[in-house]
């Protein structure tokens, strides 16, 4: 089969199977801290709203901290630094559980979590070593690109479902603890792989990821794109919670990741037709015409097996615009900072989904979840109309991708 021929080429180069071992290990915790500390800290401190400020505040602390991180991996190598990085990290997570099981003052909360925020990229790490690895193969790296979008989906898809099982079947400390463990294991099997790390270029750009040509327009769109993930999560909840079937919201939830997990993986067995850039609008105008299905699901039956078939839908363009978006990011990043480029865009993300996040929330509170998934159509269509208006002059490449 032609999809099985792409992978098993992808993953024939020397080393690749071994640093995505590694690398998958851990990106799976970057699912579950967040659902674990929720988990943790409501069931000892009985507050939500404490849960839910602590772990704001580690996403804002991300925002700052991970493009410096990212720049000191571009600058000193990926070894050097994405290894002392996550210890540092994994020592917050491990006071955070610490603080909460000895009922420590609530500001140690705010503080622990907020030294997570120097966990790597790892990610955008590993896209650096296939642009290392694939250089001078665009199809190999469309690939390349496409399996770690599914990957992300995968991560983001069972982390969740991980932390909750872990939580409440054994410990609420539980699904910390193991989401620490698997991340320093995985950090360090991957940063173990010097093979395939990318070499320290001799000569750092000055000029910054974010100030180079096309880049700003890119972030935006992330950050649209964040609005549409973070409002359809709340507003789900919400609407499961209305049904009386809240314990259902993951699946229906899941079945979105696993949608655009397919898609990925679909998306990079094919050839891409055109540059990236031309590919881009039309990859976002079919995400925000699925997104409608969700809407029209909710409006027209308020069924929730209906809803989560749309959603499973819906998911099927979200892999295609995000490898199409990294791609250009790829594109647009000065050669030897890649790594802040990408994170710069997964914070634009991050960024993107605790807005959508909190317009969802307010939606639900003031209006109701039904209407509340017109937030995500919104946030597509505001995607939509920056990927036109960019299309013709600030996406068009300017030189050859690395």
């Amino acid at each position: 089969m032609p999809q099985l021929t792409a992978y098993r080429r992808l993953f024939g180069l020397p080393g690749a199977r071994a640093f995505t071992a590694g690398n998958l290990l851990a990106r799976l915790p970057m699912g579950m801290f967040s659902v674990s500390a929720v988990v943790m800290i409501s069931g000892t401190r009985g507050s939500y709203a404490l849960a839910g400020a602590v772990t704001a505040t580690g996403l804002a602390a991300t925002a700052v901290v991970a493009p410096w991180t990212a720049r000191l991996v571009d600058r000193h190598g990926q070894a050097r630094v994405a290894m002392p990085a996550t210890v540092f990290a994994v020592l917050g997570s491990l006071a955070l559980l610490l603080c909460v099981r000895h009922d420590a003052p609530d500001w140690t909360l705010f503080a622990s979590y907020a030294a997570t925020a120097t966990t790597p990229n790892t990610g955008g790490m590993s896209r650096a070593r296939w642009a290392h690895l694939l250089a001078g193969d665009p199809k190999g790296l469309h690939t390349a690109n496409s399996f770690e979008q599914a990957a992300d989906e995968l991560c983001f898809m069972l982390g969740p479902v991980l932390a909750a099982f872990l939580c409440g079947a054994f410990f609420p400390e539980a699904g910390t603890l193991v989401g620490a463990v698997l991340l320093l294991t995985g950090m360090a099997l991957f940063t173990t792989r010097r093979a395939t790390e990318p070499p320290v270029s001799a000569h750092i750009p000055a000029k910054a990821p974010l100030r180079a040509p096309g880049m700003p327009p890119l972030l935006a769109l992330c950050l649209a794109m964040g609005a549409v993930f973070g409002s359809t999560e709340v507003v789900t909840l919400a609407f499961a919670d209305a049904q009386g079937h809240r314990s259902a919201a993951g699946a229906v939830l899941a079945l979105q990741a696993a949608g655009s997990c397919a898609a990925g993986l679909l998306y990079g067995a094919v050839k891409p037709a055109g540059p990236a850039a031309s590919r881009l609008p039309w990859c976002v105008a079919a995400m925000t015409a699925l997104l409608a299905l969700p809407l029209l699901a909710a409006v027209l039956t308020g069924a929730l097996p209906l809803l989560a078939g749309a959603l499973l839908i819906a998911g099927m363009a979200t892999a295609p615009t995000m490898v199409t978006t990294m791609t250009l990011v790829q594109q647009r990043t000065p050669e030897g900072r890649l790594n802040e480029g990408m994170t710069l865009a997964v914070t634009g993300l991050l960024g993107g989904i605790a807005c959508g996040s909190a317009l969802g929330g307010w939606t639900v509170e003031h209006l109701s979840a039904t209407a509340g998934y017109g937030i995500p159509v919104a946030a597509a269509t505001v995607a939509l109309a920056l990927s036109l208006a960019r299309a013709s002059n600030r996406f068009t490449d300017h030189r050859t991708p690395h």
